[in-house]
């Protein structure tokens, strides 16, 4: 494998983008997954009998279009939803939104806060300090990031109908020397089956991905990222994460569910319904299936 083949396995939106310049991202969607699958994985994607995790999400993305999904990946409409259903005290507040950069009114805004993109992942930029952060290197990459759709890139239909804008929210903080974990909650049919944590983002090996039962044991197996080597200790909410996840997947085949954990409040972080497009590897590769096992589909049933 060449340089060039490398550097698309570790950053796949690139692969995307130089398919799109070639017009295979332009193939009908069934077969472009199907030669993405397998370039991304190694193995074939059988849309007839899906097993394994990523398959099955491959499936979901083609077959299961139910339209409140529009509404629960973007990170502006969500709130309004998710405080419906859980209540708005787990909603982090917004403090602005705007369909450009340049709308922004930086003397409107607190010193420290965070700007996202509402359709995308990624889009992220945390301010912690109004007065000294870079703001042409932020314009960058939030102007970036909303000419990303991931409906074309990944097949990811859901993001189609989201309009892309920038929002403001408060900054959340453990103190200054505790890092912000993110705990996501993997729901298969409405009930939460693992968990794992974001953590180390900052580190200067990177990002560490952590999977954890639902007795908070680590599970033996990698997503893309490696797990932490550091103890991670168990949220004090972590029950009403769960009860939280829950409530929100309410008869969805899958989603994940975010949550963060600030000085004892639950917050909730968004909704996931194709993480990682459903292209990257497990290591070992058995947890693809055992994971894609305890999504229950419908095969019949197909829109």
């Amino acid at each position: 494998m060449n340089i060039s083949s490398i550097q698309y396995l570790i950053h796949p939106t690139r692969l995307l983008l130089r398919l799109d310049q070639k017009g295979v991202i332009n193939l009908k969607d069934e077969t472009y997954l199907k030669w993405l699958f397998f370039y991304r994985l190694g193995y074939k994607l059988d849309l007839d009998n899906p097993k394994s995790f990523n398959e099955k999400i491959q499936w979901l993305k083609l077959y299961d279009h139910n339209k409140i999904y529009t509404s629960f990946v973007d990170k502006f409409e969500a709130k309004k939803l998710v405080s419906e259903i859980i209540g708005d005290e787990y909603i982090v507040p917004t403090i602005g939104v705007w369909e450009h950069f340049d709308d922004i009114d930086f003397n409107q805004l607190p010193q420290r806060f965070v700007l996202k993109t509402t359709h995308d992942s990624g889009g992220i930029v945390v301010v912690d300090d109004i007065r000294t952060f870079d703001r042409e290197k932020a314009k960058k990459k939030l102007e970036t990031s909303l000419k990303k759709n991931y409906a074309k890139l990944g097949r990811e239909w859901a993001y189609e109908g989201v309009k892309r804008r920038i929002i403001a929210e408060e900054f959340l903080s453990n103190g200054e020397e505790k890092e912000l974990i993110d705990y996501k909650f993997m729901t298969f049919n409405g009930k939460v089956k693992c968990s794992f944590t974001c953590s180390e983002r900052f580190s200067g090996d990177g990002l560490k991905v952590t999977f954890f039962d639902m007795n908070w044991k680590e599970m033996p197996f990698e997503r893309k990222y490696p797990k932490s080597y550091s103890s991670i200790d168990k949220p004090l909410n972590y029950e009403l994460m769960i009860k939280l996840s829950e409530k929100l997947s309410e008869e969805l085949p899958f989603v994940r569910v975010d949550f963060y954990e600030v000085n004892g409040k639950v917050y909730f972080g968004e909704m996931t319904f194709y993480p990682g497009s459903g292209l990257e590897d497990f290591r070992p590769l058995l947890w693809d299936y055992e994971l894609g096992s305890w999504i229950k589909l419908n095969l019949n049933k197909k829109g």
